[in-house]
């Protein structure tokens, strides 16, 4: 029988994380010889957790809050993307070195790519909403699909403004609009993209009229608690088509999972279910 491939995700607190699910599922489904744990890690004790990980033969890990971006120093080698987006979600274990990676512009797209296969980035407007790590994520992916304009508001400018100015090494074609401006930008837009919390179970409404957005636009939530936000409720009586989150998390997944694996796995409807419960 083949060694048992050993992965995980860290983070801190850990226990919310849906990736055991995920990639457990994915181990299941394809009769592989894997093990997939959630593992505790508090910021104090990210080297000395790492190095476990690595002296208990693990092949790799995710990475969640609050070590995204902490993780890049114990990387030996990093990739352009996570480079670019300043954070890493994924590492690699190769002879006690480590890789790290960001998939989550690759879940993005993908997400995308499952609702509407033909949608095409080239040369169109985004409109996106926040100016977090996720938003980083997404701008680095519409900006490798060659959109043609990306419009960033967020509650507290000078966040977009960070963000605009460190994208603006890969791209520069990022504008911030005020955040009271929201509405009349929406006049230009082909995407709508909320990477804010607002409208998630426990955070504040997500307050925005679609009044002025163009019919074809296509709407994409990346909350997915509840996975069908009043945003995505109010575009789809407007005609627009929408995109729920729950994929983008589904699809980040994996390429991680094909780098400790070698296989590239699909994701189902029963797993969207499973993840969903």
């Amino acid at each position: 029988m083949s060694k048992q491939i050993k992965c995980g995700v860290i983070g801190h607190p850990i226990t919310h994380s849906k990736s055991p699910l995920i990639h457990n599922y994915w181990i299941n489904t394809y009769g592989l010889n894997g093990i997939y744990e959630a593992i505790d890690v508090a910021p104090e004790n990210l080297e000395t957790g790492v190095k476990r990980l690595i002296d208990e033969g693990y092949k790799g890990f995710n990475v969640t809050v609050p070590h995204k971006e902490t993780i890049m120093a114990l990387c030996d080698k990093i990739d352009h993307n996570a480079q670019n987006i300043g954070a890493v979600n994924t590492v690699v274990i190769e002879n006690g070195r480590l890789r790290g990676m960001n998939t989550d512009g690759y879940g993005f797209l993908h997400n995308i790519w499952d609702t509407d296969p033909n949608f095409d980035f080239e040369d169109k407007c985004a409109v996106v909403l926040g100016a977090g790590g996720a938003t980083r994520a997404i701008v680095s992916a519409l900006i490798g699909e060659r959109i043609g304009k990306i419009i960033l508001l967020n509650r507290t400018r000078e966040r977009a403004e960070n963000l605009a100015e460190d994208m603006g090494k890969v791209g520069n074609f990022i504008t911030v609009e005020d955040w009271k401006n929201r509405h009349a930008v929406l006049t230009t837009a082909d995407l709508l993209v909320n990477t804010t919390a607002l409208g998630m179970q426990g955070q504040p409404v997500l307050e925005i009229d679609l009044g002025k957005l163009p019919v074809h636009a296509l709407v994409n939530d990346i909350v997915y608690a509840p996975l069908d936000t009043d945003l995505l409720k109010a575009a789809r009586v407007r005609g627009n088509k929408t995109v729920t989150g729950i994929g983008m998390l589904l699809h980040q997944a994996r390429p991680a999972f094909k780098e400790w694996f070698g296989l590239l796995p699909g994701v189902t409807d029963e797993l969207n279910e499973l993840v969903l419960k």
